[in-house]
């Protein structure tokens, strides 16, 4: 059954079709495919407070194209949700407005809260766990999404405004790193003893090419490894040798940083990178919605 939904972030907007189907543990989720566009509405909104005139045209335009490829895919059901960026706009009411006036697209602004809980209900389906508590790690350009869950039951969860295109904008305050150090500090009696699983484009990109790409895991001394050479890397320097688009290049070292510095506070050791993120979670939702009115 097929359903498609656009994240729409600070870094990328992304345009997810994916099929549903049920298996033993649970709804799976399984791309069908996927269009990425490096808006970066974030270098606007984290530098002058709102988006500009040509972030927001090019927008309307990628919401149009994307619009046209849902009507032609015709899926059961799609969302449109945006994050970060889009939240903290000073012209967010009209940029929203004319996208749907333009497109007919109603785009949903979710707060971080929001996020998190979506992207961990793509527990446990996709992965063995070790331990009984597990750590969601979804970084993304304005913002980092924790949440904690025990077994299939939430915890708790948590939103920081540290991302990649915030640290690169070097937007972040110390005192919000201090913010998300203590939050976890809430479950040091299992530091050390604890999953964890990564979400986002930059921590795949990471796994991939410093960890154990075949089944999606990097252990801590990969990702400090990687942060390092990245970092140390000119950035025509990652495009060239390490093989990253121009927009990738640059937010996978900020990307590392934040997953480094998490696991050193938790003790953990080692991430899984399943490839998941907001988009999988919000297709989800929709099944398990229409699923509950007994509508399919």
């Amino acid at each position: 059954m097929l359903f498609s939904s656009i994240d729409i972030g600070s870094n990328a907007v992304r345009l997810l079709f994916a099929n549903v189907f049920e298996s033993k543990a649970g709804p799976v989720t399984e791309k069908a495919s996927l269009i990425r566009i490096p808006l970066r509405l974030g270098f606007d909104v984290f530098n002058g407070g709102s988006i500009s005139r040509q972030r927001a045209d090019d927008l309307v335009k990628t919401m149009l194209a994307f619009k046209l490829l849902i009507d032609v895919y015709q899926p059961v059901g799609y969302r449109v949700a945006a994050t970060s960026a889009m939240r903290e706009a000073a012209n967010n009411t009209e940029v929203l407005d004319r996208v749907k006036r333009e497109t007919g697209l109603e785009i949903g602004m979710i707060d971080g809260i929001e996020e998190a809980n979506i992207i961990s209900s793509l527990s446990n389906i996709f992965v063995n766990k070790n331990f009984s508590k597990t750590l969601y790690i979804d970084v993304g350009g304005g913002s980092t999404e924790l949440s904690v869950l025990e077994g299939k039951r939430f915890i708790t969860s948590n939103s920081f405004k540290i991302g990649t295109i915030r640290l690169l904008a070097d937007k972040v305050e110390e005192a919000e790193w201090e913010n998300l150090r203590r939050w976890l500090q809430q479950f040091r009696a299992d530091f050390g003893q604890m999953n964890c699983i990564g979400s986002g484009g930059n921590i795949n990109k990471i796994t991939k090419l410093y960890g154990h790409a075949l089944n999606n895991i990097i252990t801590f001394d990969q990702l400090v490894f990687a942060y390092k050479q990245l970092n140390n890397m000119t950035l025509a320097a990652r495009i060239e040798k390490m093989g990253l688009r121009p927009d990738r290049a640059d937010v996978i070292v900020p990307a590392a940083r934040i997953f480094v510095r998490i696991l050193k506070w938790t003790g953990i050791g080692t991430v899984i990178a399943p490839k998941i993120g907001l988009a999988d979670g919000l297709v989800l939702l929709q099944y398990k919605e229409m699923k509950e009115k007994g509508l399919i």
